[in-house]
């Protein structure tokens, strides 16, 4: 009866312990799936990350091809185009949000490398065709001033007047040459070519609009107050840019309509303002054109068009090396105004008229007191008067004589003197007023007053026992020799 209930309590042990064996291999089972879900859980999470990883680095990849691609077939185009326009503009990334990464800026330096490989090679090539053009018009401006010369001892030469008529033609023709050519050699660097002596601005303008084809449309009015020159050094640079300047004002207008060129002088130069009537020029033109009168050092023909304008650029070049001053603007006659400024220190000088006269061609100031073209031959100090009457050889005085304050009143006064000039005015000299003959008639009509009766009976006594001892010295006397009249 003992056993039985022994044999119970060990089965129930033993079921007990096999229980907890069971339920302990079911939560070490149930811990290991939940550590399998989750590291199954996380594996999905690795491959979803790294596949997503490896879209965006396709997609990244795929965008810095098109920007390579971007690069080679847009951006560097548009630099070699703006390296030669600088208006057109060059496009940037395709992508934004390259802005600012490392493949912006390695493509940017791309940029950079490229730009400065071209430059230099224009610069490299412009150079070596500038050489080559100013060795070339050097050589041909001289065979053209020895041209020039010819033509002109042959002028000299013959007096048919149809050869004359031909050798002027073939001088101008030969001048038309010689302007292209040294415009063209200015602007690769060249020297003018030409030195002049110290000349009248005036003579200067009228020289310059010489050498162009309708020069007769040009009109210049002189408002200078003093005979101002410009000096020897600066006298071929000028004419040259007055010479481009006006030859640009003559194909933009109408055959038929005038060029008006006026000289003015200020109290620190002079200037030359030239007006025409054409069509005149746009704002972006304008621009251009005072970029090219600036006198750039780093000029390229390539710059200058195609076929090349070279008129404003050699004048440029010469502002740039002489210190003079060009402006060109809208002129108020709906054409263009080009203004050449000539500083008085150190481009301009005032000439003697009496030792070196302005030339006839020269156009006269249009102002009161400025004297006749006779007048600038005289000695110094001589005055273009009227004629008198000689004064009989051996009159004696007359035994009324004019008192000396009536004496007085025919004299001219004496000139005024000048004043002097302002602290930085050029020095001015006084001119007369050129007088007609119908003037200087009345102005010596006007100037007599009228005598009295005894007064005039006085004068013809005078000059009628005046004549008489002439006569009498005459007969008296053997004849003068001719050398006797001759002046020392």
């Amino acid at each position: 009866m003992t056993s039985i209930p022994e044999a119970l309590l060990w089965c129930l042990s033993a079921g007990t312990a096999a229980a907890v064996v069971l339920a302990a291999l079911s939560i070490r089972a149930s811990g290991q799936r939940k550590a399998l879900r989750a590291r199954l859980a996380a594996a999905e999470e690795q491959n979803s990350a790294t596949l997503h990883s490896n879209t965006e680095l396709s997609a990244r990849l795929r965008a810095t091809e098109a920007e390579i691609r971007h690069l080679a077939g847009t951006r560097l185009p548009d630099l070699t185009m703006a390296l030669a326009h600088p208006h057109v503009p060059v496009r940037g990334l395709l992508d934004a949000r390259f802005a600012g990464s490392e493949t912006d800026q390695a493509l940017s330096a791309v940029l950079e490398q490229v730009s400065e490989a071209i430059t230099s090679e224009r610069t490299r090539v412009d150079a070596a065709a500038q050489s080559t053009l100013r060795g070339a018009t050097t050589t041909i401006q001289a065979l053209l001033y020895q041209l020039q010369t010819a033509l002109q001892e042959m002028q000299h030469r013959y007096d048919d007047p149809d050869v004359a008529q031909d050798l002027l033609n073939a001088d101008f023709l030969n001048e038309q040459a010689l302007r292209r050519i040294q415009a063209t050699g200015v602007v690769c660097g060249a020297w003018p070519g030409l030195t002049r002596e110290d000349s009248y601005l005036a003579e200067l303008v009228v020289g310059a609009s010489s050498r162009l084809r309708g020069y007769e449309r040009v009109t210049i009015s002189n408002q200078l107050r003093d005979p101002v020159a410009v000096v020897a050094r600066a006298v071929e640079p000028i004419a040259i840019t007055v010479t481009e300047l006006l030859a640009n004002a003559l194909h933009h207008s109408h055959r038929e309509l005038p060029v008006t060129v006026t000289l003015q002088q200020g109290n620190r130069g002079a200037s030359v303002i030239i007006d025409d009537y054409g069509v005149g020029m746009h704002d972006d033109e304008i621009k251009a054109a005072m970029e090219l009168l600036a006198g750039d050092d780093n000029l390229l023909l390539t710059q200058l068009g195609d076929p090349p304008r070279s008129g404003f650029a050699a004048a440029g070049q010469l502002v740039r090396q002489y210190g003079y001053g060009v402006h060109v603007e809208p002129s108020p006659y709906g054409g263009v105004r080009a203004v050449v400024y000539i500083p008085g220190d150190p481009l301009l000088t005032v000439l003697d008229e009496s030792a070196q006269p302005m030339s006839v061609m020269a156009p006269l100031p249009h102002r009161s007191g400025v004297p006749d073209r006779s007048a600038s031959m005289l000695p110094t100090g001589a005055t273009a008067s009227a004629p008198t009457a000689p004064a009989p050889a051996a009159a004696p005085a007359p035994a009324t004589a004019p008192a000396p304050r009536q004496a007085d009143r025919f004299d001219p006064a004496p000139p005024a003197e000048p004043a002097a000039p302002a602290e930085g005015e050029l020095p001015r000299r006084r001119r007369r007023k050129p007088v007609s003959e119908l003037d200087e008639s009345a102005s010596r009509t006007e100037s007599f007053p009228e005598r009295s009766p005894e007064e005039t009976g006085t004068r013809w006594a005078a000059l009628q026992r005046g004549t008489e001892t002439g006569r009498a010295a005459a007969q008296s006397e053997p004849p003068r020799s001719p050398e006797g009249n001759a002046q020392s």
